[in-house]
């Protein structure tokens, strides 16, 4: 390749390389390192390091040799924002986070939020400031618990979302959810919403179903929990029978590709956790097959 990156380029020497002032980009990586959600919901803590991780991880790795050029040049107009300063004030962290996207959304430069746990959710949905963004979440558990003596939690940010006073989330959809961790409750209250797709239901054809019906702006999240502990065991709550991670790496592709998807979030990675390393390796190839799908939009 040209302009001084070696025959053997990783995405840590491309990211960023075409980004200039004055030029918006076409994609960004924020980081949220926070998991006072995860403490709250009584969870195993750690995610914080989580974007740390998975940045380490993602730039080890290659443009996708099928179509290096496409990659390469997606990821040179991909900046880097680094991570949003967090105070362990969840509500105001959420906010902080909120502000951050917002004008970036508005630019239609396409977001992918590193996570931090699943509390991030709720302050990446933030930042779509009354566009009512439709919610697809890639989960073992609905995430629609109610709130804690009235504050968030990493269990919490979708029934925020739906439930925001002004501006709430229009539709929901988790898929991926593992039978013996939902409530009957928290299955009822989903399905009024939107709609719940079990583990056992998620095929190859039903994942590109789900991008079908998604209408624009869309708002995407990956748990990492929803994988099989065997990709994935560095997660608050490991997931024995959780998806394998083809079918989840197929969903975070279409994620990009689907033109009605703004922007995605990749949470729950606890690296003290991850003892190999794999889930790391397993949250930076869900960022990469994103990346891998805005290319071919």
């Amino acid at each position: 390749m040209a302009g001084g990156v070696s025959d053997d380029p990783r995405i840590g020497e491309l990211l960023g390389r075409g980004v200039r002032d004055g030029i918006t980009p076409a994609a960004v990586l924020i980081g949220f390192p926070s998991d006072e959600g995860v403490r709250r919901n009584g969870g195993r803590t750690g995610a914080a390091a989580g974007p740390a991780a998975i940045r380490a991880a993602l730039h080890r790795m290659t443009p996708d040799a099928r179509a290096p050029e496409a990659f390469a040049a997606l990821l040179g107009r991909t900046a880097d924002l680094g991570d949003v300063a967090v105070t362990g004030d969840l509500e105001r962290d959420q906010a902080a986070l909120g502000d951050a996207v917002a004008p970036l959304l508005a630019a239609g430069t396409f977001v992918v939020v590193l996570g931090g746990g699943h509390e991030t959710t709720y302050g990446h949905f933030l930042g779509y400031r009354g566009s009512a963004p439709e919610l697809l979440n890639w989960d073992a558990h609905p995430d629609v618990r109610p709130l804690h003596d009235g504050r968030g939690h990493s269990g919490s940010p979708f029934r925020q979302a739906l439930e925001h006073p002004t501006a709430p989330a229009r539709r929901y959809t988790v898929a991926g959810l593992a039978a013996h961790a939902t409530a009957a409750a928290h299955l009822g209250y989903v399905r009024v919403r939107g709609r719940a797709v079990l583990r056992d239901e998620v095929t190859p054809m039903l994942i590109r179903e789900l991008y079908a019906r998604l209408a624009a702006p869309a708002l995407v999240s990956f748990d990492l929990d929803v994988l099989e502990a065997a990709a994935a065991s560095g997660v608050s709550a490991p997931n024995p029978a959780g998806l394998p991670l083809a079918l989840v790496l197929e969903a975070a592709y279409l994620a990009g590709r689907t033109a009605a998807v703004t922007s995605c979030d990749v949470v729950e990675l606890a690296p003290p956790l991850d003892g190999s390393g794999c889930t790391a390796r397993a949250a930076a190839l869900v960022v990469w097959e994103i990346l891998r799908g805005v290319t071919a939009r």
